[in-house]
């Protein structure tokens, strides 16, 4: 032991574009506007009963971010956060096994997910069963199956779901999409997107030199003690059995681990790869490669990158994507030829380039784009992401993140970690859920759960 701690609807024949999705949307809001008894999409004094699943970290402001409605039952593994979080909501039901909240589903009208990676899948799958409106941080799941699956189950349930990728109901994200859909820099034929953060498998020094608190070079084979109030074997749920460490307790340090997350590629993906998939109408990839150290059978890595190639989309033109995280950065970057954003995507079109990143875009070359005005905006703009999927509890219309948007994305981000541990260019059929070319990959696509941990 080594070890040094420095702390399908996929190929339908009548696909909703994202184009008709925002016509729908729009003229659904200018009705809910006009309706009497609604403001913004709700109805007055007729509150959502809401169940938390995973009270503490970004549950805990997950929570927050619903809290006009009626919060009614609280779930953590950890006792602690639910104690942290029932003080804010003294009169929630309190329980530290998902399972168990769905014994009196009638309690509620909606959940919020926001558990480990590893367990959103199946909490999420519980909720949709019984047809609850569902809340699920990214990202969606833990695998590609399971992202299938969410979506299938989403649309079946008929439900108002979410994935939690905040940005998406930024100004600034509708604005690229607008911008990018517009034509302003032509038909886009290539996309980059990029991140600095650098958590996962790598040297020390490295980790030193990028931030990254907590350096593991392999699984510890001690037990520690579990700390008090730790529910230890629901807290691992569909993982591999393995004795409590620090090295996985409290987040974000199990983010690193393949059993219970995905590294950053699952992770910023979610919010990064988003703008593209929503401005370029993305959902399955034709072939998926990638690159990086040698893969690590337990942690992700800290730099890799993935190139997708997706076919056409009706009238637009097929396109290469590549994502980069780490020390990893787009060779037009590199050179200095784009301004050196540390986070960014760079959509390069037949008339120009859009360089965009979490709050700015720019229009280059700048130059070319002298007095450029926008065009009238298309999207409808949100309070916030929170609000958006209370409102469509409410009225029915589809949040903007809802799960058949998600799944794809989540599908695509998971894929490239896939084609990365498993070293070769994938040719990806959407349909049966497989990479031709590689059954290698299967077990990589659909992760075997736990004994006793199932739908």
């Amino acid at each position: 032991m080594r070890q040094a701690i420095m702390s399908t609807r996929c190929c339908q024949s009548r696909r909703m574009t994202r184009r008709r999705f925002t016509r729908v949307v729009i003229g659904t809001a200018v009705g809910v506007m006009t309706a009497p008894a609604i403001v913004r999409g709700r109805h007055l004094h007729n509150k959502l009963n809401i169940a938390i699943i995973g009270a503490g970290g970004r549950g805990a402001g997950n929570a927050q971010g619903v809290a006009s409605e009626q919060i009614v039952a609280l779930c953590d593994v950890n006792e602690q956060n639910l104690q942290q979080t029932a003080q804010h909501f003294p009169g929630a039901r309190r329980e530290v096994d998902f399972r168990k909240l769905f014994d009196r589903p009638q309690d509620f009208d909606a959940v919020v997910v926001s558990t480990c990676e590893h367990t959103h899948a199946l909490a999420t799958m519980l909720a949709l069963q019984h047809k609850k409106h569902v809340y699920c941080e990214k990202p969606l799941t833990h695998d590609v199956w399971e992202a299938r699956q969410i979506r299938l189950a989403a649309a079946s349930a008929g439900v108002a779901t979410q994935m939690g990728i905040q940005i998406h109901a930024t100004d600034n994200y509708r604005r690229v999409v607008e911008i990018i859909q517009s034509g302003a820099i032509g038909p886009v034929r290539e996309v980059h997107v990029w991140t600095s953060r650098a958590w996962g498998w790598q040297s020390q020094e490295a980790a030193q030199r990028h931030g990254d608190i907590v350096f593991v070079q392999e699984r510890p084979a001690e037990a520690q003690p579990v700390p008090p109030g730790l529910h230890w074997d629901l807290w691992l749920g569909p993982a591999p059995e393995r004795p409590f460490h620090e090295v996985y307790f409290p987040g974000p340090k199990w983010y690193r681990w393949w059993d219970f997350g995905n590294g950053t590629m699952s992770d910023l993906g979610s919010h990064f790869n988003d703008l593209p998939f929503w401005a370029l109408e993305l959902q399955a990839p034709a072939t998926i490669e990638a690159s990086g150290p040698p893969p690590h059978s337990e942690i992700a890595p800290a730099s890799m990158q993935a190139t997708y190639e997706f076919a056409a989309r009706g009238a637009l033109p097929a396109v290469r994507m590549t994502w980069y995280q780490g020390e990893n950065k787009p060779e037009i970057w590199q050179r200095g030829e784009v301004p050196q954003w540390g986070d960014g995507h760079l959509f390069i079109g037949d008339r120009g380039m859009l360089l965009s990143n979490y709050g700015d875009y720019k229009l280059l070359p700048e130059a070319d784009f002298a007095g450029y005005q926008p065009p009238e905006p298309t999207l409808p703009r949100v309070a916030s992401h929170y609000e958006d999927w209370l409102d469509a509890c409410r009225n029915g219309t589809p949040a903007s993140a809802n799960f058949d948007y998600a799944g794809w994305l989540t599908e695509s981000n998971h894929l490239g970690n896939v084609a990365y541990r498993v070293g070769k260019k994938l040719e990806w059929d959407p349909v049966k859920l497989q990479a031709t070319n590689a059954p290698e990959a299967d077990s990589l696509i659909r992760v075997p759960y736990r004994a006793g941990w199932a739908w």
